[in-house]
């Protein structure tokens, strides 16, 4: 997934509705709300609540570093 793709303006975190931030690598969607982080498969977003994972405050930062503006 690119920075400019316009599907990004319109995805929320499942969780908390909120929106999500692409990191630099364009493999992860990220809710710093909530220090979630979700995969991006095959360009794909995987979005279900139970494909989320619980990042660490440690990773959380470095996460904060690669965020897409």
């Amino acid at each position: 997934m690119n920075p400019d793709d316009p599907l990004l303006r319109i995805l929320a975190c499942p969780l908390d509705k909120g929106p999500l931030h692409l990191v630099a690598d364009g493999e992860i969607l990220y809710n710093p709300r909530l220090h979630r982080r979700y995969p991006i498969v095959d360009g794909i977003p995987q979005l279900l609540p139970s494909s989320g994972e619980q990042v660490s405050d440690d990773e959380h930062e470095a996460l904060m570093k690669r965020m897409v503006p």
